[in-house]
């Protein structure tokens, strides 16, 4: 008998998202030759699904992003162009996460569950972010590529919750999301500077 892990589970939910399909949990279950009570006792109810599945989406985009810094510039604090790397490569994977086809499907067609599950500072979305914000700069200011003005965990929560409000600004304030304005306004939290362009490179 195959064992069908939770790690399992979120992975092919996240396909799914990624693939623009609808996640249920009927389905996800039938898929994996599991029992509807098989799967929510090891992944929980839709909703907790869908926040690790997006979890899991958003930390294999933040790797790709540091892999392909890794790949252009190799152990360089910064760009040929002066740009800080922990910027770089947050800008990068801010519009990764705010123009993925699966996920804009989720919030076009369930806004209000994929907001909360993408923003809840209780679930598994945002901690995530957020912290992964605070390993790239923390990480950056230890090399002297800047000094924070702010504790670094505050400065993280900030722009997190700053690039949400543009990302998802269509569903949360009615307004057009510009992901690309993202980079620029970090650049002015973390070192006081929004004089350089954003690059539009995603």
């Amino acid at each position: 008998m195959v064992v069908v892990s939770a790690e399992q589970i979120v992975r092919h939910a996240a396909e799914q998202i990624a693939d623009g399909k609808r996640v249920e949990l009927n389905g996800v279950a039938a898929e994996l030759g599991l029992s509807r009570a098989t799967l929510f006792r090891r992944v929980g109810n839709r909703e907790r699904l869908l926040g690790l599945a997006l979890a899991w989406l958003s930390d294999r985009s933040l790797k790709l992003c540091e892999h392909r810094w890794t790949d252009q510039y190799g152990d360089a604090l910064h760009t040929p162009e002066g740009e800080l790397r922990c910027l770089k490569q947050l800008e990068w994977y801010g519009i990764r996460a705010a123009t993925n086809t699966g996920v804009r499907r989720l919030l076009d067609e369930e806004p209000l569950l994929a907001i909360r599950v993408l923003t809840d500072p209780f679930g598994t979305v945002h901690p995530g972010v957020r912290e992964a914000h605070a390993r790239l700069l923390r990480r950056d200011a230890e090399a002297g590529g800047f000094t924070p003005l702010l504790d670094v965990d505050d400065l993280a929560y900030a722009l997190v919750r700053m690039a949400e409000s543009f990302f998802y600004a269509d569903v949360i304030a009615g307004r057009p999301a510009r992901p690309a304005e993202v980079g620029r306004l970090y650049r002015a939290l973390v070192l006081g500077d929004a004089s350089r362009g954003v690059s539009h490179d995603p």
